[in-house]
């Protein structure tokens, strides 16, 4: 979760809408402010929700489908090694994503405690 959470971050404080909608744009996801919004509000706002273990499943799994996106879309051109811009990095956080849709929240998590899981 903190992972995501300051990747969106860098996001929001960095390029932001504009820079971030323009790349995304550049890279063939039209249209563009539409999945900048939706990446930066993902990662931004469900990064916090996996940290706090709140809609835990619904996160995981749509930044899981996020980084799938990143990994078809950006990464896989440039081949594995993440610092070519490879997909390593990208392939690992959609794993545990997706990992952690499975698995849910677990015994700490605020989905555990107020007893519903989404």
């Amino acid at each position: 979760g903190y992972i995501m959470f300051m990747h969106g971050w860098a996001k929001v404080t960095g390029p932001g809408l504009t820079g971030i909608a323009g790349f995304m744009a550049k890279i063939g996801l039209v249209p563009g402010t539409a999945f900048a919004v939706t990446a930066m509000f993902l990662e931004v706002v469900g990064g916090v929700c996996l940290i706090v273990g709140l809609f835990t499943r619904f996160f995981a799994a749509a930044l899981a489908i996020e980084m799938a996106v990143a990994f078809e879309v950006v990464h896989f051109s440039h081949g594995f090694s993440a610092g070519k811009g490879g997909f390593e990095y990208v392939l690992l956080l959609g794993i545990v994503c997706f990992a952690i849709a499975m698995h849910g929240g677990g015994p700490y998590s605020v989905d555990r405690a107020i007893g519903k899981e989404l």
